[in-house]
């Protein structure tokens, strides 16, 4: 009866270790990518009032912010450098 009690445990155990390393990952990434969206629409708001004595306005929508977000600096530079050439 002990070891009986000792597997379902230990099976219990794994089960539980499983499923939660299954479902962090995927939780995990949607979270950083929510963080990245977040700090790109503020890096673009912030540009967009920095430069709106120039008559530069970069557009604000889910591809600029996520390339803001992830790139930063470089991503908003980029994003400028593109916006020069197409206009």
């Amino acid at each position: 009866m002990e070891k009986e009690f000792i597997y379902w445990g230990l099976l219990g155990f794994t089960g539980i270790y499983l499923v939660s390393t299954v479902f962090y990952k995927p939780v995990k990434y949607l979270m950083r990518i929510c963080f990245y969206f977040i700090i790109g629409g503020f890096l673009l708001v912030l540009v967009n009032f920095a430069l709106k004595h120039l008559g530069l306005q970069l557009a604000i929508n889910p591809l600029t912010m996520l390339t803001a977000g992830l790139l930063q600096l470089p991503g908003v530079i980029l994003l400028l450098i593109l916006n020069y050439l197409i206009m």
